[in-house]
């Protein structure tokens, strides 16, 4: 297929029923999701040490919260 050959109302047309929804992972349980971010800040805090930060310079760098 070539792209001269797509109609262009057609691409309208789906682009009018795609919706945020249909990206966002709304179907994963509130327990995975603080998992996953427990996974990524303990991440975040292995990188922090490995760099030579403290938790304080970190927090000044904004890196962390």
């Amino acid at each position: 297929m070539s792209i001269n050959s797509i109609d262009h109302s057609e691409m309208s047309d789906v682009a009018s029923k795609w919706d945020f929804k249909d990206e966002t992972a709304s179907h994963i349980s509130q327990t995975k999701r603080q998992q996953a971010e427990a996974r990524r800040r303990i991440e975040l805090l292995r990188d922090i040490r490995a760099s030579g930060l403290t938790i304080e310079e970190a927090k000044e760098l904004g890196l962390i919260h």
